[in-house]
């Protein structure tokens, strides 16, 4: 049976303004030059099955965390049609502020997490306040009433959501970080949120600064190539040349939404 076709897209919401040398652990303190930081959530539409990837943040984290919001996370899954009360399943790849908050914003869906996220964003690790910054504990908090609610499906590893669209825990970056496989027309795009922030972590097997376990980490880049069709259907988590390389979704969606399932223009 022929694996359903999905388009995909980028969607940016939020910005931040970065040096070079602040992307890298061996980042040098010398390097000023500019590498500033897109923030994104995914969606993959199918003929049947519509799926977010990730959920973003809100006005008011962004400003308590002194990120600039560009596009609500809304606006942009508007512009594609989506409507979030009917989103039925979101994929939180980890749990870190960026990708796990908006509250409320999908009423109606299925969290998809894995255990060993879940594990790790309420259990001892985040008595450390260097690993626990990264997240909100209202998140975290949000996350566990779902749990109560019946509203979130744990994976244990590799796992199909639907046909064409599989998971895979990567680690590295959180305990759980799991990145999402996608069926195109132009073969199998790997969005790896945070397996990969930047082309340049994978490209040169450098990592950046907030991670769980480093070997893990760039194990995971091994790992994202072998999933992909090729290094161009691997798609990062944080760099603005997914929005330069990458057609806009629409004529409105210039950029701030990209079209994943067609070959890049560059």
């Amino acid at each position: 049976m022929t694996e359903p076709k999905y388009q995909v897209f980028a969607i940016k919401y939020a910005e931040l303004m970065r040096q070079a040398s602040e992307n890298f652990i061996d980042g040098d303190p010398h390097d000023t030059s500019e590498m500033p930081l897109n923030y994104y959530v995914w969606a993959i539409v199918g003929a049947a099955h519509t799926i977010v990837v990730d959920t973003g943040f809100d006005a008011k984290v962004g400003g308590k965390r002194g990120r600039i919001l560009t596009h609500p996370v809304e606006k942009g899954l508007a512009a594609l049609g989506i409507e979030p009360e009917k989103v039925r399943d979101v994929v939180i790849t980890h749990m870190h502020y960026d990708h796990s908050g908006n509250d409320e914003l999908f009423p109606n869906a299925r969290y998809h997490l894995q255990d060993d996220e879940m594990q790790y964003a309420s259990g001892r690790c985040m008595c450390h306040k260097e690993i626990s910054k990264a997240f909100e504990a209202d998140d975290v908090a949000r996350m566990v009433h779902r749990v109560f609610d019946g509203r979130v499906q744990f994976h244990d590893g590799d796992d199909e959501l639907a046909p064409g669209v599989t998971l895979h825990r990567i680690g590295g970056h959180t305990k759980g970080l799991q990145v999402v496989r996608v069926a195109t027309k132009r073969g199998w795009v790997v969005l790896a949120s945070d397996a990969s922030h930047f082309y340049a972590h994978m490209e040169q097997r450098r990592a950046f600064p907030i991670l769980y376990n480093l070997a893990e980490l760039l194990d995971g880049y091994d790992t994202l190539r072998r999933l992909a069709s090729s290094s161009q259907h691997i798609i990062p988590g944080h760099d603005p040349l997914v929005i330069e390389l990458y057609a806009a979704a629409n004529h409105a969606t210039d950029g701030w939404v990209a079209r994943l399932d067609v070959d890049p223009e560059q």
